[in-house]
């Protein structure tokens, strides 16, 4: 017998590429291209090098305090992980563990069906309707919990909150878990169903709206006993999971409300006029609610249009997977960087680069 033969053996999520050459186009990875709030660089500077010998807070008190002010809700119902990856890791562990499958988008964030197969977690993937929407009748047969994102990705559709709604009257004997990683960007949030739902998830990130993608700070909200149940598991995992300059730089940034509302509505503004162009060009873009665009053209296959941007330096996501293996993912950069995106795009589609 081989070691082999007791290997957990899966296939695993393919993040964006990141690519170390200068003065390239990083278009790909659905990163905020400000930098954080001016607070998160004080609070870093005044972070003592010393203090790094000492575990951080197991609890991170400080940034589920602010979490709570900020989201109104009560510290215990706040749980705290590295990113939102880690996050929706623990409510697999937690919260999947029945015969039934779980069920999520087919066209959706491709870790889940890493996760559940990591864990062995039986799933199925529901069909997007032909106009990308998730359709919530499609949620309603027998399930062991369900997970979506709102918006979604990679196509930026947002769901109302009554479709959520359906899908959590139809299902109050299992968890359902929102990932409201872009739903800053023009989507309504979940929150507010926490009161009724005690088996609504909600899951954050700071990755995107926050621009603190590098510090690894992943949020979620739901009842008391739900949240107490993910940390008895993190618990059971690693006690230590936040690090002490993401617990500081995560409070210093939710404390400057009008430094996050200006840099969110400018991405939003970016987004709405580069969807315009784009459209002017021919292609063709779905609604997104998100900080980036999903497009297919009908003259260019994605593939090529893919490799000729990466070519001159701008780097895009291109999924080869079924039914989206046409379209590209644009991450919304500056002004600048997509008014040097779009240009680049009308001369590759004349012919002329």
């Amino acid at each position: 017998m081989s070691w082999k033969e007791h290997v957990r053996a899966v296939e695993p999520y393919v993040p964006g590429e990141q690519p170390a050459e200068k003065n390239i186009i990083k278009l790909n990875t659905n990163e905020n291209p400000y930098p954080p709030a001016p607070g998160v660089r004080k609070a870093l500077a005044e972070l003592q090098a010393e203090d790094m010998r000492l575990y951080p807070d197991p609890t991170a008190g400080l940034l589920v305090e602010k979490l709570a002010e900020e989201y109104r809700v009560k510290k215990e119902q706040i749980f705290v992980g590295v990113g939102s990856d880690d996050v929706l890791a623990m409510a697999f562990l937690t919260f999947f563990n029945g015969e039934d499958p779980i069920l999520f988008p087919d066209v959706s964030y491709s870790f889940y069906e890493v996760w559940a197969d990591c864990f062995r977690v039986p799933y199925k993937e529901i069909p997007l309707t032909e106009d990308w929407q998730i359709d919530p009748d499609d949620y309603t047969v027998k399930n062991g919990g369900i997970l979506f994102p709102n918006p979604n990705a990679p196509t930026g559709i947002a769901m109302p909150l009554d479709g959520i709604r359906k899908i959590l009257d139809a299902n109050r004997d299992v968890v359902v878990i929102v990932d409201e990683a872009y739903v800053d960007f023009g989507a309504e949030s979940a929150l507010p169903l926490l009161e009724e739902y005690d088996n609504l998830l909600v899951v954050q990130t700071f990755s995107k709206s926050r621009s603190m993608a590098g510090m690894r700070i992943g949020f979620a909200m739901g009842n008391e006993e739900l949240i107490r149940c993910l940390s008895d598991v993190r618990y059971s995992f690693n006690s230590y999971t936040m690090n002490r300059p993401s617990i500081l730089a995560g409070a210093a940034a939710l404390e400057d409300r009008a430094y996050f509302r200006h840099t969110v509505q400018t991405i939003i503004n970016t987004r709405d006029s580069v969807k315009e162009e784009l459209e002017e060009m021919g292609f063709f873009c779905l609604d997104s609610r998100a900080n980036f665009l999903f497009v297919t053209h009908p003259d260019m296959a994605a593939s090529e249009l893919f490799r000729k941007l990466r070519e001159r330096g701008m780097y895009v996501r291109y999924f080869a997977r079924p039914r989206i293996d046409n379209y590209l993912r644009i991450t919304i950069g500056t002004t600048k960087q997509m008014q040097v995106f779009l240009d680049t795009v009308r001369l590759i589609l004349q012919g002329k680069r």
